[in-house]
C-alpha cells in the first residue's frame, strides 16, 4: 500500500503541474467494474450489460458496489431516475469507506410527487455537510451523467460536467477530508420515506411500485487500492475557470439547502465555509 500510495501522490503532483483534466469518460458495460450487492432479481440487464435497471418494490429494494477500492479518481454514471409518483425513494450513487473512520462522498436523488422536482443531496463526510439542489432539467425523461472527482485537494460534484459543489481540503483547519483510506463505489434504489420527501410527510405509494432506475455507462478511472497504480492523471488540482462560473449560477439559482447557512444546526459557521465564502 505505502508504494501505491507513493506512486499516487507522485502522479497526482505532476498532473497539477502539468494542468491535467479529468480524461473524457469512456463508456463500458456494467461488469468490467461493479457487481451486485443484494437482492440480484431485481436488477435487470439490457443489451449485454451495457444498460441496467434497478427495482424497488414493497418487498426489497436493489443495489452494486465497485470491484475495486479507490484512493483518488474520476467517477462518472449516467442515471434515468425513477418516473411519476417517486416519494419515499432514493436513488443514491456514492463513495464509502469501511473502516472505523467513516469517510462517504455521496450523491442521493430525493423523489417526488408527480409534478414536483427531485431534489438533489450531496454530502461530504458522516451526513453532516449536505447541500441540496433542484436539477434545471427533468431528470426522469433522459440519460443524465453525474460524476465525482476526488484527489488530494477538493472533490468536484458534477452534473452534465456542470459542477455544483467543490468541498476543498481544509485540513489545516481540522476539517475533515477524506485522503488516506480507499473507497468502493456504490449506487442503491431504496425506500426511504421516513425522511427523503417533505422531511418524511411523503410516503411512499406501493401501488405505483415498481419503481425503476436505469443506469449505463458505468465509467472509472482512478487509484485502485489493490494493484500498483499505472496512472493517476485524473487528480488535476483546480476546475477551470468558466466551469467556476457555472457553479456560481447553480448556487443562486437551483441551491434550495447550504449546512454552511444553517445556523440552526451551526450557530458558528463552519471553518471551511469561513475560508472558502462557500463557493
Amino acid at each position: 500500500m505505502a508504494s501505491h500510495h507513493l506512486c499516487c501522490m507522485l502522479l497526482m503532483l505532476m498532473s497539477v503541474a502539468f494542468g491535467a483534466a479529468p480524461r473524457k469518460s469512456v463508456d463500458v458495460p456494467f461488469g468490467r467494474n461493479y457487481v451486485p450487492t443484494w437482492a440480484f432479481d431485481h436488477i435487470k440487464y439490457f443489451n449485454g450489460g451495457s444498460e441496467i435497471q434497478l427495482y424497488l418494490d414493497k418487498y426489497t429494494g436493489t443495489g452494486f458496489q465497485s470491484k475495486g477500492s479507490y484512493l483518488f479518481g474520476h467517477f462518472s454514471i449516467h442515471i434515468k431516475m425513477v418516473p411519476g409518483d417517486s416519494a419515499g425513494t432514493v436513488t443514491a450513487f456514492y463513495l464509502s469507506s469501511q473502516s472505523s473512520e467513516h469517510d462517504e462522498i455521496d450523491f442521493e436523488f430525493l423523489g417526488n410527487r408527480t409534478g414536483q422536482p427531485y431534489i438533489l443531496q450531496t454530502n461530504v463526510g458522516k451526513g453532516d455537510r449536505e447541500q441540496r439542489i433542484f436539477l434545471w432539467f427533468d431528470p426522469t425523461q433522459k440519460y443524465h451523467t453525474y460524476s465525482i472527482l476526488w484527489n488530494l485537494y477538493q472533490i468536484v460534484f458534477l452534473v452534465d460536467d456542470v459542477p455544483i459543489r467543490v468541498f476543498k481540503n481544509n485540513r489545516d483547519l481540522g476539517v475533515k477530508f477524506p485522503f488516506n483510506q480507499p473507497m468502493k463505489l456504490y449506487s442503491s434504489l431504496w425506500n426511504a420515506d421516513d425522511w427523503a420527501t417533505r422531511g418524511g410527510q411523503e410516503k411512499t405509494d406501493w401501488s405505483k411500485a415498481p419503481f425503476v432506475a436505469s443506469y449505463r455507462g458505468f465509467h472509472i478511472d482512478g487509484c485502485e487500492a489493490s494493484v500498483q497504480a499505472k496512472f493517476c492523471d485524473t487528480q488535476s488540482k483546480g476546475v477551470p475557470r468558466p466551469r467556476w462560473r457555472r457553479l456560481r449560477w447553480v448556487r443562486d439559482k437551483y441551491t434550495i439547502y447550504n449546512y454552511c447557512n444553517d445556523r440552526t444546526r451551526y450557530p458558528t459557521t463552519p471553518l471551511e465555509c469561513k475560508r472558502d465564502r462557500d463557493i
